[in-house]
């Protein structure tokens, strides 16, 4: 089965291809050409996008819930369908299903299920553990008596999972020296985040190759005049990957542009931290038994404390542009093309090209989402 797109513009680098036209076939983009050299019959079949901004689908690595459900409360394949579809409507067309700190019992169902999913859920393309090796001081709304030190269960129960469909979040000075080394040679990513490190314990965990920042900024140690903490190391590195959370309520607006421009260019990513709420009608959700509510736009528990956000990608992108002035080309490649490159998906996704996935997200003049395709099957279309 064969369709047709036609009449959208598309960014190829920061140049904007209007009256364009596309071929879909088999999940994949076939052809891309101008809207003038379709046929009148292929005209007359073809689904026509009014114009609109046609871009890659949304990759999204840090999602620990969304359509009403967490992916901590029931880790299954059931919720991880659920969360996908919950973030169609944010253009979100990827996305590693995040568990945050938890037993190693729903360890292991999750990556059970993430392990089924990627063979029979398009879109769940790998599991993102934040937790449970982290620092008790930066530990935010992650359970104290789940943290704990890094062991073998976690190493092995990660085996059923291709390597490089593996994110783990850790506080690198709680590990043992060597760990951040051996897990890389296995080809798993490794990323910074709810640590308390000094700069100097930064420094040595990137040379034994972690690849990444959770969440730019928050729980972890600042930057300061004497000091330039995991923030500095972070932005400084010109190889390790960057995760922030554009909402205008993690970060401020000028800090978060600011890390932007400091942070090689290529290597900030978009996350949305979602939870529950996003895409579906839910103001409040469980987490440890706690019910975490939406309030302003935040998610906090009873003490005020942030819990995750409830944000949509397309948010995140609009955000960028909106709040932090950010030109719109790159911020629709934080959301697509250097996640993709981050976890080695970018030869089949985060790029409109013959050959790659039909992952698509056509937005309008506000840049909401119209509708969603995940490999050419439309999605999501906006009510």
């Amino acid at each position: 089965m064969s369709m047709i797109l036609r009449n959208f513009c598309y960014y190829h680098g920061d140049d904007c291809r209007t009256g364009q036209a596309m071929v879909l076939a088999d999940g994949h983009i076939r052809h891309l050409l101008t809207d003038e050299a379709l046929p009148a019959d292929a005209r007359a079949q073809a689904v026509d996008c009014g114009g609109l901004l046609l871009a890659p689908g949304f990759i999204d690595t840090q999602v620990n819930g969304g359509g009403g459900v967490m992916f901590n409360s029931h880790p299954d394949l059931e919720t991880l369908d659920t969360m996908r579809r919950g973030h169609w409507c944010g253009g979100t067309t990827a996305m590693l299903p995040t568990l945050i700190t938890d037993s190693h019992e729903h360890m292991q169902q999750a990556v059970t299920a993430v392990a089924q999913a990627l063979d029979s859920l398009p879109g769940i393309v790998g599991i993102h553990l934040e937790g449970p090796h982290l620092n008790r001081e930066r530990r935010g709304t992650h359970a104290a008596g789940l943290i704990r030190p890094f062991d073998a269960l976690t190493e092995s129960l990660l085996e059923p999972l291709p390597p490089h469909c593996c994110l783990l979040t850790v506080a690198p000075e709680t590990l043992p020296a060597g760990t951040i080394r051996r897990l890389r040679a296995r080809g798993l990513h490794v990323s910074a985040g709810h640590t308390s490190a000094t700069h100097a314990q930064i420094v040595r965990a990137l040379a034994e190759g972690l690849d990444g920042f959770t969440h730019l900024y928050n729980a972890m140690t600042p930057m300061s005049s004497r000091e330039p903490g995991v923030v500095g190391a972070a932005l400084a590195h010109e190889h390790s990957w960057c995760g922030i959370i554009v909402d205008g309520i993690h970060l401020h607006p000028v800090t978060a542009a600011l890390a932007i421009r400091a942070k090689a260019r290529g290597r900030m990513v978009l996350v949305t931290d979602a939870m529950a709420t996003v895409g579906s009608s839910h103001d409040h959700f469980e987490l440890y038994g706690e019910t975490i509510r939406v309030q302003d736009g935040r998610c906090v528990n009873a003490d005020g404390v942030l819990a995750g956000s409830a944000l949509d990608m397309a948010s995140a992108v609009r955000n960028c542009v909106s709040l932090l002035g950010l030109a719109l080309p790159e911020a629709l490649r934080m959301a697509s093309l250097y996640p993709a490159q981050w976890l080695g998906l970018d030869q089949e996704r985060g790029y409109i090209a013959p050959g790659w996935r039909a992952d698509l997200v056509l937005l309008n003049a506000a840049l909401e989402v119209e509708k969603t395709w995940v490999g050419a099957e439309l999605c999501y279309a906006r009510p």
